[in-house]
């Protein structure tokens, strides 16, 4: 057995230490993320609040680490919804080549849209929100996942053993399950992970033009929206979020670059 990358390693702790944080948020810190403190509006860091306070006298802390679970929602839930429901369609997509031209203008359609002109348009249907924001996410991924999974049956249907397979009597559907699909989850894997850095990127977009999460609420984006106005008294109204997302960004990315690695498969 082989050790894992330190691609690997590394993304995974920094990943790790921001779900951590976001999970033990209410113990880390004795504040309340939407109580208002008396006497504490825009206060600086200090021994009791060390990000702050912000302008409706909340500690800063308490709300980054609030904050955290709408990013690990998005990233850990909607990324992995969008991600199956589109490897699933690339792959039925696969079996019949009518209902491939299908898919693929479909996929088309979904990809003409550039990502926040779609978040707009689903926010002024339903709403903006948390809810929103996991759905732009999804729509934005199906199709991913699509092409990117139909492009990877497409290139191991013609290795030899597949056809090795068909010929000794092999239906198309055993040969997609058993044969093809398990030697496709190299770019999927690592399409997953760079899908998730995209996904905190959507959030904070989302966030900062109002159609993401809405107050009192907090997440990473809107945290970082709110802290642009008041960088001249706090900076680390802004450094707090930046940082975590900075870490998802570069723990994903590193997870991504570790996924491609050769030396995964004999671990």
């Amino acid at each position: 057995m082989r050790r894992l990358p330190a691609q690997v390693l590394v993304g995974g702790v920094l990943v790790g230490l921001v779900v951590v944080a976001g999970l033990l948020g209410p113990l880390l810190v004795p504040h309340d993320p939407y109580t208002q403190i008396d006497g504490a509006n825009l206060l600086g860091p200090s021994a009791a609040h060390p990000l702050g306070t912000d302008e409706l006298n909340r500690d800063i802390l308490a709300r980054l680490l609030t904050g955290i679970r709408v990013d690990l929602l998005t990233s850990f839930v909607a990324v992995p919804l969008g991600a199956l429901l589109g490897c699933a369609v690339g792959a039925l997509a696969t079996v019949n080549a009518a209902l491939d031209v299908a898919v693929q203008r479909v996929f088309d359609v979904l990809l003409a849209f550039p990502q926040l002109i779609l978040a707009i348009g689903l926010a002024a249907v339903i709403g903006p929100g948390a809810t929103s924001v996991v759905l732009v996410v999804v729509l934005v991924e199906i199709p991913v996942f699509g092409r990117l999974l139909r492009a990877a049956v497409l290139r191991v249907r013609e290795a030899q053993f597949v056809t090795a397979s068909e010929v000794a009597g092999g239906g198309r559907g055993w040969v997609l399950r058993t044969h093809v699909l398990p030697n496709c989850r190299g770019p999927v894997l690592v399409q997953l992970a760079l899908s998730m850095s995209v996904a905190v990127f959507i959030e904070g977009a989302m966030s900062v033009l109002g159609i993401g999460v809405t107050p009192p609420n907090p997440s990473l984006g809107s945290l970082l929206a709110t802290s642009l106005r008041y960088l001249d008294l706090n900076p680390l109204f802004a450094v707090g979020p930046l940082v975590v997302i900075a870490a998802l960004v570069l723990g994903f990315g590193l997870l991504a670059r570790g996924a491609g690695n050769p030396a995964l498969e004999a671990v």
